[in-house]
Parts: structure tokens; C-alpha cells; sequence
């Protein structure tokens, strides 16, 4: 007999299957593409096939973590909640929800459990509430729920304090309580650990949550509170989805990509993290990690645009007013923490790391670069704004014309370019970047939205920039844009040019073709639709998911539908089978997502990619 998921409609949403997984195995480490994500719009938990939370950062994205096994499998910490016997997990999300199901499937019985990090119909909680629901199906079946607490790499110890009210848990400033409906027993309490069971037959069910906050005092609601929201959240999710105005190809793929952007989306400041996890490496035993649970202008751009021609608005402006205020404080900077501040220096921790790859570190060297691309990532999201019949108030107008100045003045500059490189050059990309951001400038000007007393010279100094890109980052051996002033090497991200509406379409025809043949993966047998950011990446890290959507999307901006359709349906079809989350690049020998997930910038270039796809031809 099929047991049924939640009563959506049949192949809705992504699945995948997990056969003979063992209990007692909570730190294992799964890859990538089998992690799902849960959110509320201010922290992002990652769980496992086999039941196991192994990444919770309390209360925000870019706290520090209540569990982290997945960083740290030695010593780290989990939540896990599976059968005590060998069985068979299958996972999908709701219908249009970022509220999670899985079905296990043991000897003896199956048992459904949902799982939500909760929030209302009116918005998030003012405390983090992480709940799962269990529901026997046929048979019966045991269930273990098992806490261990993460010490922060070894800077905190876990505690228990018991009183009146209930037994909390004290994890450095993050407090809690472990809430368990009356089927639960508790069989383990220690200062690190909580174990508890459930015995339960067809029709019952019971409910583990978990409860936390930081330094603040803490309601404790009614358990049976707690499992309503697990369907309240799935409505408030489904309610949003509802906005999503998309009717066009790979229309799944785009809602899922969405659902998981909005999870990325921090509720308080408006600000968009980069991905919800630090350290994953960009090659399996490699030391390329980073720390992306921070909010980059460039995300700010493109969930903006991506938002706007998905019409979601209020996300839209939320981003935009975000990026307006931390610039009219702070000036441009590449990156910020989640609530405006800046991004601490990076800082290295003892934790083995994900599949031994080290090392893990918190903070992100980015914060101190400079990157020309920031000029026309913001000028390309004002743009965006006012072309769908938005206005931009005095004081947004102002702190524009001011960077239209400032990348006036310093577009010759070397940089750090689009990939936060050391070595700093002339990057084809950057001088792009620049002119995009002055192009548009010109054009908010001209249509009264900027103040237009350096207009003249920000036209000017476009049109230099056009001139010196063509005489200095274009090779005639090659015929393409080069990396950047002087060298062959090739530069996947110059397929943006395109998006960007950079002169001359024929060399930008020209220059995509020269990145399809030097930087696609190839494969000893047939051929891949994966990209390396650039020349040489191929030797220290996997393929970028985000370039090839965007040579998908830059082949039908410029007319060529078919190579854009084609590759498109490969990309998506040379995906690792998994639950719909993607990371930020893909191991091209193994197939397997690596780098930090959930990525916002894969899914930002799936979903532009596939507007594009239905738009069509733009020059």
C-alpha cells in the first residue's frame, strides 16, 4: 500500500528516497543535495536524511550554533529524531511551503513526521520554535528524539537549570527548553544531552520542539500551540507562495528556488544572506571555505530583480530599502552582518570541518575589498525599482548620485572583482560593472529620478569605460573578453555582461562561446553543462551551478533559444537528485553539491534563467 504524504497533489514538490539508513549514525555526514532546509525568516536549520539537525544557528543566520555537527561530526551538535531500528526515510516538502515531510519506513511500521521552524500568519515569533510532529501511519513504531548541544567550539559549556517551569537549557547566551507532548519519556537528562522515546501505533501521534532564544525571557507555550503552528507556518508559506506571479518553463523549479530565497530572507533588517551555512567546502578536503552568512550587495541586487519579475514586491522593496540605508550610513561595502553591522575578520576554529575539510571559520575577508561590481549592482536594483512604477524618495535620489561619483572617480582602480580574488587586476567584469552602474545612472537621471548636476560627466566617464574595455580585455585569438587587462584566461561571470546590456552583441555572442569551450567541465565520456568560474579554477574547486544558469539566460537574452532551452533542461537535468535546495557548486567527478547551502545565488541564476526563458530575445 502507498502510504500518502500530506494530501498535496501527487509529484509536486522535490523528493528523494534514503533506503537502509541505521539509527545511531546522527553524525554522519550525507551530501550536500540531501540537507533541507527550515526557516522563519530569521534562522535556517539543515536536516538530514536520517532525521539528524546538524546546522541551527540561534536565533539568527549568522549566530553562532546550537547544533553543528555537520561542521564538526567529532564533537558538534544534533537533534535527531528517527526510528531505534534500521529504516527507510522519503522526504518532500509541502505543496508551495517550506514545511518539511518525511515518511520512514521500518519492518514494523511507517510513521510520518513534519517539521517546521514555526512562525504565524502575522509573522515570525519573537522566540525560535523548531517542531516536529509525529504521526504513526500503519503498524507501530519506536522513536528516539535525541539533543546534544553544541559548545561553540569548545567556548562554552552546556547546562540544565531545573525549576517550576520546566528544565532549561543554557548554551552561552542562548537559552531554551526542550518541549515534549505526554507520548514522549524522558529516558537521558544531562547538562549536554537530552534523550527521549516514544513507542506509538497506527493513529497516535506525539511532538517534540525546541524552544530558544538569547538573553531574553522566554514564553513557554502550550505543546498543543506549538503542533497547530506547524500548519499555521504551512499556510502563512502557502499564502506567500500565492504572490509568486510566474507562468512560464521550469515554473516548479522556479517556486521551489524561490520558497528557499525567501528562507534567506532576513525578516528584521531586510537584509538577504549569501547562504545559511559557513565552511562547506568548494572542494571536498580542500581549504577554499568560507563564511556566507552574511548579506552581499550583489544578493541584494539580484533578489531584487528576481523578486520584482516574480512580482513579489514587499521583498523587493525590503531589499532595496536595506541596501539604500546601509549605504547612506556606511558607503559602499562588499558585505555586511544581517543587521547592518560589519563583518567581523575572519577567525579560524579547531572543527574538522565537513568530510575533513578544513578550516572552519566565522567572519569573511570580502568585508575589507573593494569590488567595483557593488557600483552596478546597486544601480542595476535602482533601476529595476523605478522601471516597475516605483519611486525613489530625496534622500535614496541623493545617496545614488553620490556612488554614480564615486565610480566616476575610481573605475581605473585595480579591484578584487566579482570572485573576491587577492590578486588585484584590471577585471573585465569590474570596468563592467562600472559602466553598468554609471549607464544607469545616466538613464535615472534623464528620467528625473536622480539629481542631474554630474549627469554629463557620468555619461563621460561611460563611454570612456566602453572604450577602454574594448581596447584592453578583448582578445582577438580567442574572440572574447578576457579575465581581465592582459592575460588570455577566460572569466565565466562576463556572461552577465549580457543582463547588464553591455555594447556590442556580437562579441558578447563571441565571448560566450569561448567560455562554453574552455571552461565547461569535460567529462571522459559525453559532456557536462557545468561551468568553472575561470580559467585554472578547475584545479581547486568544482563547478559554479550559478554560471551556467546564467549562460542559459544570456543565450535567450541575445536570440539563441535553443541553445538556452537545451542546456537549461541539461542543467537541471544533471542535478544530484535531492530535496530542491541547491549549494553553490557541484563536484564534477562525484556529482555531488558542494560549497555552502542553501546557496542564494544558485537559485537567484535558476530563476533568472528561467524568466528569461520565457521572456525572450531582449537585444
Amino acid at each position: 500500500m502507498k502510504i500518502p504524504f500530506h494530501s498535496a497533489p501527487e509529484g509536486c514538490t522535490a523528493s528523494n528516497i534514503h533506503a537502509a539508513l541505521a539509527p545511531d549514525a546522527e553524525r554522519q555526514a550525507f551530501p550536500l543535495q540531501d540537507y533541507a532546509a527550515l526557516g522563519d525568516g530569521r534562522s535556517v536549520p539543515l536536516v538530514a536524511p536520517n532525521g539528524a539537525i546538524t546546522w541551527w544557528c540561534v536565533p539568527n543566520l549568522d549566530s553562532e550554533p546550537l547544533f553543528d555537527a555537520l561542521t564538526d561530526p567529532v564533537s558538534g551538535g544534533h537533534f535527531t529524531l528517527a526510528p531505534t531500528i534500521p529504516f527507510r526515510s522519503e522526504r518532500r516538502y509541502r505543496q508551495d511551503s517550506n514545511v518539511l515531510e518525511t515518511l520512514y519506513t521500518t519492518e514494523g511500521g511507517v510513521a510520518r513526521v513534519t517539521e517546521s521552524l514555526n512562525s504565524t500568519l502575522a509573522g515570525r515569533l519573537p522566540w525560535c520554535e523548531l517542531a516536529r510532529r509525529i504521526e504513526v501511519l500503519s503498524g507501530a513504531m519506536t522513536l528516539r528524539a535525541e539533543l546534544v548541544f553544541g559548545t561553540r567550539g569548545d567556548t562554552v559549556s552546556p547546562w540544565l537549570q531545573a525549576n517550576q517551569n520546566g528544565c532549561i537549557f543554557h548554551v552561552g547566551p542562548v537559552l531554551g527548553l526542550v518541549r515534549l507532548s505526554d507520548a514522549m519519556r524522558v529516558v537521558t537528562q544531562e547538562d549536554r544531552t537530552i534523550v527521549a522515546e516514544a513507542t506509538l501505533h497506527q493513529g497516535q501521534r506525539a511532538l517534540v520542539a525546541v524552544i530558544a532564544g538569547e538573553d531574553q525571557p522566554l514564553a513557554l507555550p502550550p505543546i498543543e500551540d506549538i503542533d497547530n503552528r506547524i500548519d499555521i507556518s504551512d499556510a502563512a508559506w502557502r499564502g506567500w507562495a500565492e504572490g509568486l506571479h510566474y507562468e512560464g518553463p521550469h515554473r516548479d523549479a522556479v517556486r521551489r528556488s524561490a520558497l528557499i530565497l525567501k528562507l534567506l530572507l532576513f525578516s528584521p533588517t531586510g537584509a538577504i544572506a549569501a547562504a545559511a551555512t559557513t565552511s562547506l567546502p568548494e572542494r571536498i578536503g580542500g581549504d577554499k571555505n568560507w563564511d556566507y552568512r552574511y548579506a552581499w550587495v550583489r544578493d541584494a541586487g539580484y533578489t531584487l530583480n528576481a523578486f520584482l519579475r516574480l512580482g513579489v514586491l514587499p521583498e523587493s522593496q525590503a531589499a532595496f530599502q536595506w541596501l539604500i540605508s546601509r549605504l547612506g550610513v556606511t558607503g559602499p561595502k562588499v558585505c555586511y552582518r544581517l543587521d547592518g553591522g560589519p563583518v567581523p575578520p575572519v577567525l579560524t576554529t579547531e572543527a574538522p570541518g565537513y568530510r575533513g575539510s578544513r578550516p572552519v571559520v566565522v567572519g569573511n575577508q570580502a568585508a575589507t575589498q573593494h569590488q567595483h561590481g557593488i557600483y552596478g549592482d546597486i544601480f542595476e536594483a535602482a533601476a529595476l525599482f523605478v522601471e516597475r512604477g516605483n519611486v525613489l524618495d530625496q534622500r535614496s535620489a541623493w545617496v545614488l548620485a553620490g556612488l554614480a561619483d564615486e565610480c566616476a572617480e575610481r573605475w581605473r582602480m585595480k579591484d578584487s572583482g566579482i570572485w573576491e580574488l587577492s590578486d588585484l587586476q584590471h577585471y573585465t567584469m569590474s570596468k563592467i560593472s562600472a559602466w553598468q552602474a554609471l549607464a544607469r545612472a545616466v538613464t535615472l537621471a534623464e528620467g528625473g529620478h536622480l539629481p542631474a548636476t554630474y549627469a554629463a560627466r557620468w555619461s563621460r566617464e561611460r563611454d570612456r569605460i566602453a572604450a577602454w574595455v574594448d581596447q584592453h580585455c578583448w582578445s582577438e585569438r580567442k574572440k572574447a573578453y578576457t579575465f581581465f587587462a592582459g592575460t588570455e584566461r577566460l572569466d565565466a561571470s562576463l556572461v552577465l555582461a549580457v543582463r547588464f546590456g553591455f555594447d556590442g552583441p556580437d562579441r558578447l555572442s563571441s565571448t560566450l562561446d569561448a567560455i562554453r569551450a574552455e571552461l565547461s567541465h569535460k567529462p571522459w565520456l559525453g559532456h557536462s553543462p557545468w561551468l568553472y568560474r575561470y580559467s585554472g579554477a578547475e584545479k581547486e574547486e568544482g563547478c559554479f551551478l550559478a554560471c551556467t544558469f546564467w549562460l542559459v539566460e544570456a543565450y535567450a537574452a541575445l536570440g539563441r533559444a535553443d541553445e538556452a532551452r537545451a542546456l537549461m533542461n541539461e542543467a537541471l537535468a544533471a542535478l544530484p537528485g535531492g530535496i530542491g535546495v541547491l549549494s553553490e557548486m557541484v563536484d564534477a567527478a562525484s556529482g555531488d553539491l558542494i560549497g555552502n547551502t542553501p546557496q542564494g545565488l544558485s537559485h537567484l541564476a535558476l530563476i533568472h534563467a528561467a524568466v528569461q526563458l520565457r521572456d525572450g530575445k531582449e537585444r
